[in-house]
């Protein structure tokens, strides 16, 4: 069972090191492309902050986003802010969540996010958590997928897989690191392509970091994932 009160201490861990990294950074360095095709790094902390937000939103009932295009608008208003600006929004964004997340509620409830996707009340803190790491990644600071917690990883790789099981457009597919497995892809009573790498380059390709030139495969080429 999720443990979401554990999860906010990870996400407030994980916010911790992104804000310890960015404040090295400087004005300058804001406006520098990230690893993400078409955001600055100013683009990530912006959207870090306002999903902060959203979740706040989805955790107090509330629609996640008012709509896609004020989310977009939303983040390229807040992209060119200063540093300072950033991480002030980035840390008081942070806050709040905390504060909702350790308000009295019942976490087995039934929450929605964006585009009709529902889920667990008490998954919220673990997709905040993942917001926080990846992004963190995207800066392009020197926060590397290998430098990801495991535990974060391993579950991060059990949702990746989730996503992808019973889906028409990916091969039944094995996905080993050598000491675990998970399957994923359509429905099948044998995988038809096994996947090996490390914990590291198997996130990176499922969560489109990485083109899985890392990875191993047999039975077949790389599947291709459909976008997340």
């Amino acid at each position: 069972m999720t443990d979401h009160a554990r999860d906010l201490v990870s996400v407030r861990e994980a916010t911790d090191r992104l804000l310890s990294a960015a404040a090295k950074l400087d004005n300058a360095d804001v406006t520098q492309p990230s690893r993400l095709p078409g955001w600055s790094r100013g683009h990530v902390l912006a959207h870090l902050a306002r999903n902060a937000d959203a979740l706040v939103n989805v955790l107090e009932g509330r629609p996640m986003y008012v709509s896609t295009e004020a989310r977009d608008a939303d983040i390229e208003r807040d992209a060119p802010r200063p540093l300072d600006a950033q991480l002030a929004d980035v840390r008081a964004s942070a806050e709040r969540f905390q504060r909702t997340g350790a308000a009295p509620a019942d976490w087995s409830r039934t929450v929605e996010l964006r585009n009709g996707v529902t889920d667990s009340a008490s998954r919220v803190p673990f997709r905040r958590w993942v917001e926080v790491e990846l992004h963190h990644v995207d800066l392009g600071v020197g926060y590397e997928l290998e430098d990801l917690p495991a535990e974060f990883t391993e579950r991060e790789i059990d949702f990746l897989a989730d996503r992808f099981t019973g889906h028409p457009d990916v091969p039944p597919t094995r996905l080993t690191d050598g000491t675990r497995a998970w399957s994923t892809g359509r429905a099948a009573d044998a995988p038809e392509v096994t996947v090996r790498g490390t914990p590291a380059d198997l996130l990176g390709w499922l969560a489109g970091r990485r083109d899985g030139s890392g990875l191993t495969v047999e039975g077949g080429p790389l599947p291709s994932l459909p976008p997340l």
